[in-house]
Parts: C-alpha cells; structure tokens; sequence
C-alpha cells in the first residue's frame, strides 16, 4: 500500500491504471495472463505502451521484441512522448462515453493504440529512420484500420472515436485537443506534392466520415459536421456542414471538441 501511495503521488494516471488493472483481474481471471504481462508487469506506463505496440504489430517480417525496443528508445529519447501519451488518454477518458477506465484505451482502443504506434513512428521519421517509419505506418494501416504519414504532425490530447479508416496525410497538422470519429480524411485533393494536406486548429471537433481536402485551414475551436466535405479555409469557432461545406452558425460552445456536442441549432 505504502508503494502505492508513492506512485499515485509521482504518477497518479499511472497509479489508476494499475489498481484498475488489479480490479479487472479479480472480476475476470481469464483475462489475468493478457493484463498481467501488458500492465502489471511493467513500471511506468510508457514501458507497457511499448510492451502493448509489441504485441499488436508484430509480425514474420519484425519481431515483438524489436518493436518493443525501438519504442523503448523513442520514448527514452523524447520524454514528450510520454507526455502527450497521458494527454491523448485523459481526452479519451473524459470525452468517450464509452470509456469508463483508464485502463479501457490501453488493452482494447485500437485509436488510442494506433495513435501512440504514429508518435512513435513520427519520431523515428525526424531522425532520419524514414523505411523504419514507413515500417510503422504500414502495420499501423494493417492491424488498426489507421493510416498516418509519419511526418504529419499531432498535438497532444487528440481524441479519436472508433477509429476505422482514418487517414491523415503527409504535410497535415493537427492541434492540441482535437476530437474526431471515424472515417475522416485530411487528405490533399490530387496529385500535388509538397504541402498539400489541411491545418487543423486547436479544439476543433470533426464528425464522422468528413473529409477535409487542400493546403486548407481549420480555424480552432471550430466543429465540421458528419458528412461534409471541406474544401476551403474554415473560420475559428464556426459549424461548417454539406457538401461542399459551408458555415452554418457558430460553434455553439467555448471547447467543441471536449463537450462532444454534434447536433446542428436552427
């Protein structure tokens, strides 16, 4: 118990997951094995999100234990990883309904998994490992249903709901605190190179199924309603819906992407 107390008070999300870990072993033994060696087993909760992506995109081409290792290095030589891993599980936590543990998007959120695999490829990308990150990318699209270029770049606290078929592109950027659901794009709109994917703001959410086209920007705390499809700038703290999507009223609160909030006023 001493021990405990100690670790709640340096790392209190830490501490919740392990003692909501213990809690599901005592409800579902079956489970003991597969929660033991993925969270109990482990020190810190950057060791069991290397441990988690190990197990999950191994495969005959790369072991689990390389995998395990280059994680390992990637958050041992970026300590923001760690951060931004807390960051991305706290928005899933307080913003996904269906969340009711901290412990829920580590075993089983394949958004959350695949979000922690991207960071772990985009750094491997800024250090010139570029096939090893193409590596990543490639499993990530395979086992999760995800595609991220590992040279886009996520902010922290990004939330992303069931996620099934999303794909960012190459030269996007993604703010801090943004939530989206599944099958939304940032795509470019042809066969341009160079920076030809979207800019998202702080706080945007994204409905499911939008696609948001172009070198194009998202004003933060701005909502793009499910469906549209997004082809030119988008003002802060608006609703834009359709197809092509226009501004149809204002955000309707300060922080869209944290109340969730989908539904279009009169």
């Amino acid at each position: 118990m001493e021990n405990r107390a100690k670790l709640a008070q340096v790392d209190p999300v830490w501490s919740q997951i392990c003692t909501e870990a213990e809690e599901a072993v005592q409800a579902e033994p079956l489970l003991g094995g597969m929660i033991h060696s993925t969270i109990l087993h482990h020190p810190s909760l950057h060791r069991a999100l290397a441990y988690r992506m190990s197990m999950k995109l191994a495969s005959g081409e790369m072991s689990e234990q390389l995998i395990r290792e280059i994680a390992d290095q990637a958050h041992a030589s970026a300590p923001d990883l760690s951060d931004a891993a807390r960051a991305d599980l706290v928005a899933v936590y307080e913003r996904d309904p269906a969340c009711h543990r901290m412990l829920q998007p580590v075993l089983y959120f394949k958004g959350y998994q695949a979000l922690q695999a991207y960071r772990v490829g985009h750094w491997l990308w800024t250090e010139g490992r570029r096939d090893l990150a193409y590596f990543f990318q490639m499993r990530v699209s395979e086992v999760f249903g995800v595609d991220i270029h590992p040279n886009a770049k996520i902010g922290r606290g990004l939330m992303i709901d069931h996620a099934h078929s999303i794909v960012i592109g190459e030269t996007a950027v993604v703010g801090d605190n943004v939530s989206m659901l599944h099958a939304v794009t940032l795509g470019g709109t042809g066969k341009e190179g160079h920076d030809r994917h979207p800019k998202v703001g702080d706080g945007v959410m994204i409905g499911a199924g939008a696609k948001v086209l172009g070198n194009i920007r998202i004003g933060s705390c701005s909502r793009i309603a499910a469906g549209s499809v997004v082809l030119q700038d988008v003002p802060a703290c608006k609703t834009v819906a359709g197809v092509p999507a226009k501004v149809v009223g204002e955000a309707g609160c300060s922080q869209p992407s944290i109340s969730m909030d989908q539904v279009i006023g009169d």
